[in-house]
């Protein structure tokens, strides 16, 4: 178990946002399974085993914002960095109509394991940049699948999330977008931001920090070039909202 559960870019860079992206990759650690959770390569490409494009378009974004950026090292379907200790979903054993093999038997203990070698190193370092600052922002940076199996197309372009305990940053980052005529944007779609032990409630909403939770459709960041092109026109509508909403 020596595999570092996350990775930090830019640790020194001066700005003030963190920029988070919990679902950054669909590795597996070879102690999880012999490195394999049974499914199909294919579906290990999906969304359901990571979220595509986010961690480019997090990187990007943090690079704009010239601001550190950590990016979780795990899939989230070893365990979700992005659910509270005690949710139900923190190790899947069905997603979008597939079953997780690796997962079905896995006990108390096996959680454990994957808690103590994963998800709670990756929250001490997230933990220890927010609180660099005093003042630090924290936007979370997920993607999302334009249809999940079996349901309507979704139409967002992108989702701005939220929860009703401080909507102040998201509220602005709303009003921002809302002067971009082609886009889509989904108000708390295709997800609600509200989720208590989540990585944002852990790390903002029980510390008073501005946040907000960015989901992009996985199709338009799908190549660097297309990452990039987000980050920087998402940047200035964050800078933006922060200014209007601290």
């Amino acid at each position: 178990m020596t595999e570092t559960p996350y990775r930090i870019l830019g640790e020194t860079r001066p700005g003030r946002w963190l920029v988070t992206c919990d679902h950054a990759t669909n590795r597996v650690p070879g102690w999880v399974a012999g490195g394999d959770l049974g499914i199909a390569p294919e579906d290990m490409q999906r969304h359901i085993a990571y979220d595509p494009g986010a961690a480019g378009l997090a990187e990007a974004l943090a690079e704009a914002l010239d601001s550190p950026c950590i990016l979780s090292e795990f899939s989230r379907l070893v365990i979700d960095p992005n659910r509270g200790e005690d949710d139900p979903t923190l190790v899947m054993k069905l997603y979008d109509g597939t079953i997780i093999p690796a997962n079905r038997h896995a006990d108390e203990a096996e959680t454990e394991r994957r808690l103590e070698a994963l998800y709670r190193p990756y929250h001490a370092a997230y933990a220890a940049l927010a609180a660099r600052r005093a003042d630090t922002a924290i936007v979370a940076v997920h993607s999302f699948t334009p249809c999940l199996r079996g349901r309507s197309p979704r139409p967002w372009a992108v989702g701005v999330l939220y929860s009703h305990l401080d909507d102040r940053l998201s509220r602005a980052l709303l009003a921002e977008l809302a002067g971009e005529p082609d886009l889509c944007v989904g108000d708390n779609e295709p997800y609600s931001g509200h989720l208590p032990g989540d990585a944002i409630d852990r790390h903002a909403l029980r510390h008073g920090r501005h946040n907000t939770l960015i989901e992009v459709r996985n199709d338009l960041i799908a190549t660097p070039a297309a990452q990039a092109a987000w980050a920087a026109r998402l940047a200035p509508l964050l800078v933006r909202a922060l200014a209007a909403a601290t």
